[in-house]
């Protein structure tokens, strides 16, 4: 891959807006309290899927990240879990029921950090999981870890029940980084973890990256990417950091002397990228890396990858199911999601059995947008007549409000509008969500936009 493409400094500082991630289309700014669950249980009986992803949120932390943004819940007090867990359980138990024409073949935790959970608490919800749902013999398990207070036998025990990929949290192996971040931990048990996970039998482990942290430059940084690729893992998701004290109060612990400039993030970033690709991995989409003989590259290759909640995926075209606090579902022709404050959902469950608070059911005009979004997150191009025989639309008629944004796309040399396709540039893959916005509806009024990360 010719990563040089991808950096024309002009550019990227040109189009350095802020932007959706597109996970979803909608995103779920625009979800309302007006959908009510009564419409969700419609949307999965209506919907055709068969084939179901179950993401399940565990909020808790032991600890404080400073730059994080998720929706945790900071604690060193472990019997908080056993309390989730029993209103979780009570969730599942009512939801199963109407997924029971349904087939899981994919299964991820989510946090916070579910490796906060013992060995105990960790059966205990597979154990339930199982029972409640039918589970494909091929289904893929994915957990998210923090490497900090885990013992080396956790990845026998994961594997134990049915786990086959994990997702560890490294973020930068510099101590001073690491100090200033609230987050110290071993480079050397990480390592060993992820050799002692690949003994066990793990057919794909992943490290999360992140550049424009506080203090990082050019040298520690390479560093921290010559320590990846010793660490030899299938897969590297590489995120920028959103700097939002104003959203995340965590993060005004940060000062804003501590970060990078925008031209040694840029640096940062391309370092990273240049790195990452001359160790061998494939740039997939805007900011994960894999291996080719890994399924994810093979699917860009192919034209199948797909983007949902948790990011890219081969499992596209089945329903997405969230458990717990916050956690988002997709659903036939709906998005929806619990609510976010752990006690609102301990009530919620208490009171209806389920948390669902705002949703989404979506137009036809939001489904044939959102496959266009998608296709371009996932595969940097558009067939038209593809689309125009699925949904009986013509492209060029429809958008016709819509392709006149892509013009300085198309004066900068960064995509090609023709007859039958929309193709981007290989130098574009780094400016994929603003191209993408162009074909958002619900940007066009300009009125979400702060509540966004920016692209780089």
């Amino acid at each position: 891959m010719q990563t040089h493409n991808f950096f024309d400094n002009a550019l990227l500082k040109k189009y350095n807006t802020s932007g959706p991630r597109y996970t979803s289309y909608p995103t779920a700014l625009e979800f309302t309290e007006q959908f009510k669950y009564s419409d969700l249980v419609s949307t999965i009986e209506a919907s055709p899927n068969q084939a179901l992803s179950l993401y399940v949120h565990i909020p808790f932390c032991h600890s404080l990240c400073y730059y994080c943004g998720c929706n945790k819940v900071v604690t060193r007090h472990r019997d908080k879990a056993d309390t989730y867990l029993a209103f979780l359980a009570k969730e599942i138990i009512a939801k199963a029921p109407l997924f029971k024409n349904y087939t899981v073949k994919q299964l991820h935790w989510g946090g916070g950090t579910p490796s906060f959970l013992n060995h105990e608490q960790i059966t205990k919800l597979v154990v339930l999981l199982k029972e409640q749902f039918t589970f494909s013999e091929q289904v893929e398990m994915s957990i998210e870890i923090d490497p900090r207070e885990i013992e080396m036998n956790l990845a026998e025990h994961l594997y134990s029940l049915g786990f086959n990929r994990l997702s560890i949290g490294v973020q930068d192996i510099d101590e001073k980084v690491q100090q200033t971040i609230n987050r110290v931990q071993s480079t050397e048990f990480i390592e060993k973890f992820i050799a002692h996970a690949k003994h066990v039998g793990f057919k794909s482990i992943n490290i999360d990256l992140i550049y424009g942290l506080p203090h990082q430059n050019i040298a520690t940084f390479t560093r921290t990417l010559n320590k990846a690729h010793e660490m030899a893992v299938d897969r590297i998701s590489l995120f920028s950091y959103a700097h939002m004290p104003s959203r995340f109060a965590a993060q005004r612990k940060l000062k804003d002397e501590w970060l990078p400039s925008i031209d040694e993030k840029f640096a940062l970033m391309k370092l990273a990228i240049e790195k990452l690709c001359d160790f061998g991995y494939d740039f997939i989409g805007m900011d994960h890396f894999a291996k080719p003989e890994d399924e994810l590259a093979i699917a860009q290759k192919e034209g199948n990858l797909h983007r949902n909640f948790q990011g890219y995926t081969t499992k596209g075209g089945g329903d997405l199911l969230g458990l717990g606090v916050s956690a988002i579902s997709a659903i036939g022709n709906s998005l929806s999601q619990n609510t976010k404050e752990l006690p609102n959902y301990y009530k919620a469950i208490d009171a209806n059995a389920h948390a669902h608070e705002k949703g989404l059911k979506l137009t036809q005009d939001d489904i044939i947008r959102g496959e266009v979004i998608r296709e371009l997150m996932c595969n940097m191009s558009i067939n038209k007549n593809k689309i125009n025989e699925k949904y009986s639309i013509d492209f060029d008629q429809y958008f016709a409000e819509d392709l006149p944004l892509l013009k300085p796309f198309i004066n900068d040399g960064l995509l090609s509008n023709t007859q039958n396709n929309i193709r981007v540039d290989q130098k574009a893959r780094l400016l994929i969500r603003n191209i993408c916005m162009s074909f958002d509806a619900n940007l066009k009024q300009k009125l979400n936009q702060q509540r966004f990360s920016r692209v780089i």
